[in-house]
């Protein structure tokens, strides 16, 4: 119902619309137009009545401020109802014509009105043609123009009615008005009772491109534009970079492969579609006063401020052939405005890079001690492949998909490949002894604290032949002389991000083959000293691994990228400003676009709901998570092994018995955390513990992720510590399960974590008490804090989530503690199934068997096992 207070109103407000508010995107999304204001505010306070009308709760306040409006009497009609004056009549009726407009338009009627633009010809460009056509809404192919149903006779009416509806007159009258009073221009073809089409004119037809097409297709209608007009009929204007078949100065380590390097000559032209056009043509449609144009007979839409901003390009480069990296050739590439034509080894390559299913998966490693699922093998495929090329990559598997295994086998790859220690020799600063020198030289490999523990145990299990040395503790080297020759030496050298940034000098003394950064999220603000240290060391090569490429911010992505390929995603201003704002605070759909085509060929991005990896896993993934001991750890554990040591001689029977499995106990929880051995009420920090640590990540991860996780101990308090750790630090959703849970809270919890509307959460349970009977499959991660040192009792925990409902794979994680008597019981028992297939016993018990000597050598630490710094 339309007012005279409406109108005018609306008038007055359109005055007053800033012009921002007209401001919305071009139909291919990429750049920004402007649109007639007054259809918008129309438009706008239309969907603001309907808002209000469906949503508003009919508050006291409310009735007072629409009494004695139709909207009052439509939201409280048995206060209303019935009326009597002429006033409700007319008001009535109005809207009964309304709706009834509304209903039949979308309901009842069998067709679908449609409105197909028609291009003007070359030589009469403002004879543009908006037709009006009937569609079978059941066979959209079975169409009839307007002007063709009037010129039928009453028989041909008679069988045309019988498809498409006896009253077809009255509703397309009635759709007609309909789409006029969303596009008001089209009461100009309704002048009469026979109507067929609507006269355009070039610029009234852009403006329906634009503006009306969009908003007449969401109100249901059927909207044909010329083919050219579509995504996939229009000619873009570009700059084509076009090789000519010269290469220039090449690298001088890899004379003939395209490398990070190499020069090639390219040659630019301008061209729209796939046609050359001359400076002189294209300035002619740069000067054009409309954005529609005709060019060699085909009309088109062009953006003439980025034509113009080519065309100077352009004349700035053509003075000479250029010269371009292959780094800035896929810089070029990814640009919307540039098209790289190229041919023979530089096509292939351009062509595995956007589309690594084109690499071949490397077959099998003959030194590996592993099996590599395929994605794995395609995984080093992509690393050699890049490094071939001089270019550095990001490994972003999601987390449990064998980011390390991967790195594994081609550091394995690449020693094979090496042969002789002739092959393998380095540059560096200073001249080490040849016999010194290994078939490969060194891979430097840069860890958190909390897994440099771990990356020495995988390659010892995967790869025994690598020579691998950890640097870290207060032995560590510290002369840049004795650090050299014992690199040479090794390898691979595994040290923590800590100790990168405090040896930095040490670092800095030798150019290593290769640089691996794990949970590489840690550079990822490039003002931190560590940050910085990192990207002054030298390679040959850089690699860098994380699930979480992009953790809080796109700065991150660029930090991580400007130690791979410095200076491939510009200066860090020159990011922010062309696509961290415009990306994170316009929601920029080109930038994202042409920084998702940057990058894309840089990292290898695989995701455990992806087919192809669902196929190639097994259902339960077992890892074990090694962990060092913090120097407060380790003098606890001393002392405890110390006391043990002076009782154990004199204790015999029962009591032997006794103290072998409380000092068992002690040890554990030395090694979850010392604030539950010393129970103290001392803080539970990540910081006094490698496995809080660690947890603490790996839980942040997968909750990043949108996974469920389950954490078990057999320890209650260490169940209440992690609890509160996790809801406090991490903001995350948990639960807690022990022995003391009433049956109704436990259901409830239970109940509340399977509901697949809740949010990704973190369930803590005591092993007792949740171990068994219990089924809990929204969880994929399962994470034993401390071992129950029983296979079967650890496999009916992580059975909780891995069971009938699951539908994902389940990714089990042990947490064990290296150079403590976790590490040596965890491969008592690897033995025993290797060896026998025998079950220990259902608790700890049988280590109560052990001869005194046998014990002591079970609880005694390795020094070489506690991480100082770092």
């Amino acid at each position: 119902i339309v007012s005279q207070p409406y109108e005018t109103n609306l008038k007055r407000y359109v005055d007053y619309m800033p012009l921002l508010c007209t401001a919305g995107f071009s139909s291919d999304r990429k750049s920004i137009e402007l649109y007639e204001p007054e259809t918008l505010l129309r438009h706008f306070s239309e969907c603001l009545l309907t808002n209000l009308l469906i949503n508003t709760p009919s508050t006291a306040k409310f009735d007072k401020q629409i009494a004695d409006t139709p909207i009052y009497s439509a939201l409280n009609p048995q206060r209303c109802n019935p009326q009597a004056t002429e006033e409700a009549l007319d008001q009535y009726q109005q809207w009964l014509r309304w709706k009834t407009q509304l209903t039949r338009t979308q309901v009842d009627s069998p067709f679908d009105l449609c409105f197909q633009l028609h291009s003007a010809p070359p030589e009469q460009p403002n004879q543009w043609r908006l037709e009006f056509l009937a569609l079978d809404k059941q066979d959209s192919s079975l169409r009839v123009t307007l002007s063709d149903y009037w010129e039928q006779s009453a028989k041909q009416k008679a069988n045309f009615h019988k498809k498409f509806g006896k009253d077809f007159e009255t509703y397309l009258l009635l759709n007609l008005g309909y789409a006029a009073r969303m596009y008001p221009k089209l009461w100009d073809g309704l002048d009469s009772d026979r109507p067929t089409e609507l006269k355009l004119t070039l610029d009234e037809a852009f403006t329906f491109l634009k503006e009306s097409a969009w908003v007449l297709e969401e109100a249901g209608f059927r909207v044909i534009v010329p083919a050219w007009y579509t995504p996939a009929g229009r000619r873009r204007a570009k700059v084509r970079l076009k090789s000519t078949g010269k290469k220039a100065s090449a690298s001088k380590t890899n004379q003939n492969y395209f490398s990070f390097d190499t020069l090639v000559q390219y040659q630019y032209e301008l061209a729209i579609g796939d046609a050359p056009v001359s400076a002189k043509e294209w300035e002619q449609l740069v000067n054009a006063k409309t954005p529609l144009v005709q060019f060699r007979g085909q009309w088109m839409e062009l953006d003439k401020d980025k034509m113009q901003q080519m065309l100077e390009f352009w004349q700035k480069q053509a003075e000479e052939p250029p010269e371009m990296t292959l780094l800035e050739v896929m810089q070029r590439s990814a640009e919307d405005e540039f098209e790289i034509e190229s041919d023979g080894v530089l096509a292939d390559l351009m062509v595995k890079l956007r589309d690594k299913s084109r690499l071949e998966a490397i077959a099998d490693l003959p030194n590996l001690q592993g099996t590599l699922r395929e994605y794995q093998k395609r995984g080093v495929s992509w690393i050699h492949y890049l490094e071939q090329l001089g270019l550095n990559g990001c490994l972003a598997d999601d987390m449990g998909l064998g980011k390390s295994i991967t790195v594994i086998a081609r550091l394995v790859q690449e020693r094979n490949q090496a042969g002789s220690p002739e092959n393998g020799k380095q540059k560096r600063k200073k001249t080490a002894k040849p016999e010194a020198v290994p078939s490969v030289p060194p891979t430097l490999l840069i860890a958190p604290t909390s897994v440099v523990g771990n990356w020495q145990r995988e390659i010892e299990k995967f790869a025994p032949h690598l020579r691998t040395i950890v640097h870290h503790g207060g032995d560590r080297l510290q002369t840049e002389a004795d650090f050299e020759a014992v690199c040479a030496e090794n390898d691979v050298v595994i040290t923590s991000y800590t100790l990168a940034r405090k040896d930095e000098k040490l670092f800095n003394s030798f150019t290593w083959h290769r640089i691996v950064i794990d949970e590489a999220q840690n550079i990822k603000n490039p003002k931190a000293a560590q940050t910085k240290a990192i990207l002054k060391l030298e390679a040959n090569h850089r690699l860098a691994l994380t699930g979480t490429p992009v953790e809080n911010r796109l700065l991150d992505l660029w930090s991580i990228f400007n130690f791979l390929n410095p200076g491939y995603l510009g200066k860090e201003a020159q990011f922010r400003k062309g696509f961290e704002l415009p990306i994170q605070k316009t929601n920029d759909a080109g930038r994202a676009t042409t920084l998702k085509k940057l990058v894309e060929p840089l990292i290898l991005r695989r995701v455990k709901t992806d087919p192809a990896i669902i196929s190639d896993l097994p259902d339960k993934v077992e890892q074990k998570l090694y962990t060092h001991l913090t120097k407060e750890q380790a003098s606890l554990y001393e002392a405890v092994v110390k006391d043990i040591t002076k009782e154990l001689e004199s204790a015999e029977g029962i009591k032997r018995k006794g103290l072998i499995l409380s000092s068992l106990m002690r040890l554990k929880q030395i090694c979850n955390h010392p604030a539950q051995f010393l129970q103290d009420g001392s803080e539970f920090s990540a910081d006094r513990s490698q496995k809080l640590s660690r947890l603490s990540d790996m839980v942040e991860e997968a909750i990043a992720e949108g996974e469920s996780i389950l954490v078990f101990s057999q320890f209650k308090e260490v169940c209440d510590e992690l609890e509160r750790y996790l809801r406090q630090h991490l903001h995350c959703n948990t639960y807690y399960l022990h022995g003391g849970t009433p049956m109704p809270k436990r259901q409830q919890m239970i109940s509340e974590f399977q509901d697949v509307e809740t949010e990704p959460s973190v369930f803590i349970l005591s092993l007792k008490a949740g171990g068994v009977g219990i089924t809990l499959t929204k969880a994929n991660h399962v994470f034993h804090f401390d071992r129950w040192w029983n296979p079967a009792v650890e496999d009916q925990a992580s059975d909780r989530a891995f069971r009938i409902g699951q539908s994902k794979n389940v990714f089990v994680h042990k947490f064990v503690s290296i150079g403590t008597l976790e590490e040596r019981i965890d491969q008592m028992i690897e033995d025993k199934k290797k060896l026998a297939g025998a079950i220990v016993g259902a608790d700890e018990s049988w280590l109560t068997e052990l001869d005194n000597d046998a014990f002591k050598k079970l609880i005694e630490l390795n020094r070489s096992a506690i991480l100082e710094v770092g």
